[in-house]
């Protein structure tokens, strides 16, 4: 299975983001990755479910909403209403992630457990056999354009390992810093998933998804 391409509107230009929401769908990313910031589990306030509601007619592709907020149970209706495919929420920031999965799988949505760098893999081990999407951070979450902790790469590959050996169907997504150099890095560790934000917008869109296509192709990982 090629990797995935998920389009970050966190880089995107928040006056035109249908706009933009469309520029990348005609350039061939395969999903939308909406960062949904709380501005307490992380410093930064992005948008609410009422941006995913408002982009959801004019775009066919999954809505993947990664939930960076405290309490992520409460916000899963609101996203499920608003027309979220996918909904990662983290480790983090609640007791109860095994409920929040099973809410989110219960409401007919694919269920994403997100880790920030620093968090290890054995607290998630034990829901792998049910996660959807394991999403790792690759940068300290809460604003766009850093760089990618290459130290995290370790942890993609332990990763792609434990769900391997559980012969599950769970994805991994690498979220931050990602771009035609550290793509190939992410996916030979085995990323399935590669969420790109300020790689594709600000930008000739079209040339820069052609571009991080490109660098996972066969011939270059």
């Amino acid at each position: 299975m090629r990797a995935k391409i998920a389009a970050s509107i966190l880089s995107a230009d928040f006056g035109h983001l249908a706009r933009d929401v469309k520029k990348a769908e005609d350039a061939g990313v395969d999903m939308i990755h909406f960062d949904v910031m709380d501005g307490h589990f992380v410093p930064n306030i992005t948008f609410g479910h009422g941006f995913v509601r408002s982009l959801r007619e004019g775009c066919r592709l999954p809505f993947f909403v990664h939930l960076m907020t405290v309490e992520p149970e409460r916000q899963v209706r609101n996203f499920v209403e608003a027309g979220a495919d996918i909904i990662a929420f983290h480790l983090e920031a609640t007791k109860r992630p095994l409920s929040v999965m099973r809410l989110i799988k219960k409401s007919g949505l694919s269920a994403g457990i997100s880790l920030n760098p620093s968090t290890p893999l054995s607290p998630v081990k034990g829901l792998m056999g049910e996660v959807d999407y394991l999403l790792l951070m690759t940068v300290r979450p809460g604003f766009p354009a850093q760089k990618l902790i290459k130290s995290v790469l370790p942890k993609v590959r332990m990763a792609r390992i434990e769900l391997s050996a559980r012969g599950t169907k769970g994805l991994i997504a690498v979220d931050g810093g990602i771009n035609p150099t550290t793509a190939p890095l992410a996916v030979k560790t085995g990323a399935d998933v590669l969420v790109a934000g300020s790689a594709i917008f600000g930008k000739d869109v079209k040339k820069a998804v052609k571009d991080l296509r490109m660098s996972i192709s066969p011939g270059h990982v």
